[in-house]
């Protein structure tokens, strides 16, 4: 990922992914779509050509691309739906197995400054490596989900959020499935609500305001993140596709699109063969114009599978 976006592990550590091995239960078919949205099948046009776009993101040319049709949460993992599964399984997240994960460095209070690592990110020293921060502790050691249980569940990796799908009898989508969901059926627009960022002076979504990162007015009524149903759902139903936490998919990350002359083919889930990262879409509470305007609709960035930071979430799709 894009540093400004949030910094990833240097080199993926597979010896520490979480192991896989808890027992999957059996969910009916209307526990499986509890929370989930249809989203219909067939062509739309996908990625973007904006002129304040970041050309090594990769989000264009824009392309036709056929998909069957959906189903996909309304809305992140909460912290209280990541603590069921926890509960029932025993998962440690890769976080918690490493020992540390990123935060924000203005968000970590006095009583777990001691927890700072040494050395910075460069480019963005604004992020902190926090001994001890995790799912449960998001700001590091003495912190907690308490008051936060409607919050999308963060510093979560890949694979934790595999893990978690794979439990839920769902998957990760694809980065296909996740723009066509995030448009909700507004083609080319550039926010999921339209082209405006604040129409009629109304805040959509959960963004940074102010001047990056020193000072941040909150306007939009949130410095971190924010329960998963704030504002009003898009056109398909679904909340907080813009801002609030990035997302997991679930394709690997390439900047180069090969497309076949056959539409059906034309976006490969699994992605190139030797990609090391997976692609993150949505933007987070950290985005801004100044730096980094990723919460449109066609942006896109990457990680490593096992990298986790604070403003890091995701939500889970079906197949029909």
């Amino acid at each position: 990922m894009s540093a400004c976006c949030g910094p990833g592990r240097e080199s993926a550590t597979a010896a520490t992914a979480p192991p896989a091995d808890f027992a999957v239960p059996v969910r009916s078919t209307a526990d499986l779509l509890r929370g989930t949205v249809a989203v219909p099948g067939g062509p739309f046009l996908m990625g973007g050509a904006d002129e304040d776009a970041f050309p090594a993101d990769g989000e264009g040319p824009v392309r036709e691309v056929v998909l069957t049709p959906f189903r996909i949460d309304a809305a992140c993992v909460t912290n209280a739906g990541f603590a069921r599964f926890v509960k029932a399984t025993g998962y440690r997240t890769e976080a918690e197995l490493i020992g540390w994960s990123y935060v924000f460095g203005p968000f970590v209070p006095r009583e777990a400054r001691h927890a700072v690592l040494p050395g910075t990110v460069p480019g963005a020293p604004w992020w902190s490596a926090v001994a001890g921060a995790s799912w449960r502790a998001p700001e590091g050691p003495g912190t907690s989900i308490g008051d936060r249980r409607d919050h999308p569940v963060v510093h979560v990796s890949w694979h934790d959020a595999s893990a978690y799908a794979r439990w839920a009898g769902k998957r990760l989508p694809t980065e296909a499935e996740w723009e066509k969901a995030a448009r909700g059926g507004r083609g080319r627009a550039r926010f999921p609500w339209g082209d405006a960022l604040t129409p009629n002076g109304r805040h959509r979504c959960n963004i940074w305001q102010g001047d990056f990162p020193v000072r941040n007015t909150r306007e939009d009524g949130y410095a971190g993140t924010a329960p998963v149903k704030t504002y009003a759902p898009n056109g398909y139903g679904l909340y907080n596709v813009a801002g609030n936490v990035w997302e997991w998919c679930a394709d690997r990350f390439s900047a180069d699109w090969h497309v076949p002359d056959r539409p059906e083919t034309r976006i490969d889930p699994a992605g190139p063969p030797d990609g090391g990262t997976r692609v993150l879409r949505g933007g987070s509470h950290l985005c801004h114009r100044s730096y980094c305007n990723r919460y449109r609709v066609a942006a896109r960035t990457s990680n490593t599978p096992d990298s986790t930071t604070g403003h890091g979430g995701f939500r889970c799709a079906l197949s029909l």
